[in-house]
């Protein structure tokens, strides 16, 4: 199983503007929805073992985050072309079965995935109430078939630092996962 890491955008970037379609129910979703709110943006999809591996444990994790004051939103960026398991029906019945609370958007130009640099699936982007760029990196040591517990803690921490008002770690660790399924002829240059 290849493994593709997180490009780190730089802390400090402002986030980059987005209007996304939301397939389960149909509403269009922008950054200007989130005004004032910090925000986490995770770059997903529905099939990749690594996205597969933390899913569970980041729903319970994000659901409840939603409840303390922070904003989320997943976005599904592959070619689904190329694979219809990522396809917006699919994307639905995912976050109907695992109970999103959060909006799961769908980026069929894969233009939002690329003003972001994402990379990898999952790939995690968490932004202060202006919108800034505050922690990137992995939602915990554990990878599929590592044996380390799925626990989320390097984003939890670097979360309730920013929603308590502390310090985030410098020390961030770069996601890794699956690569974005790119379209043929749409990959970034930023590899």
């Amino acid at each position: 199983m290849a493994q593709t890491p997180s490009t780190m955008l730089d802390i400090g970037t402002q986030a980059p503007d987005f209007s996304l379609p939301e397939p389960a129910t149909g509403k269009t979703v922008t950054l200007a929805d989130y005004a004032g709110k910090p925000l986490l943006v995770v770059f997903s999809c529905n099939h990749c073992p690594y996205v597969l591996h933390i899913i569970e444990s980041f729903t319970a994790f994000a659901n409840d985050a939603l409840k303390r004051g922070l904003a989320v939103v997943m976005i599904s960026a592959n070619d689904v072309a190329g694979f219809p398991d990522d396809d917006p029906d699919r994307m639905v019945a995912m976050a109907q079965r695992l109970g999103f609370e959060f909006p799961y958007l769908y980026d069929e130009s894969q233009r939002f995935a690329m003003a972001y640099r994402a990379a990898c699936t999952p790939d995690f982007f968490l932004f202060d109430g202006a919108h800034r760029l505050v922690y990137r990196g992995q939602y915990d040591g554990s990878r599929p078939g590592n044996q380390v517990p799925v626990d989320g803690s390097d984003l939890k921490a670097a979360v309730e630092a920013l929603l308590e008002g502390g310090n985030i770690s410098a020390d961030q660790i770069p996601s890794v996962g699956c690569n974005i399924k790119w379209r043929t002829g749409n990959e970034p240059d930023y590899f």
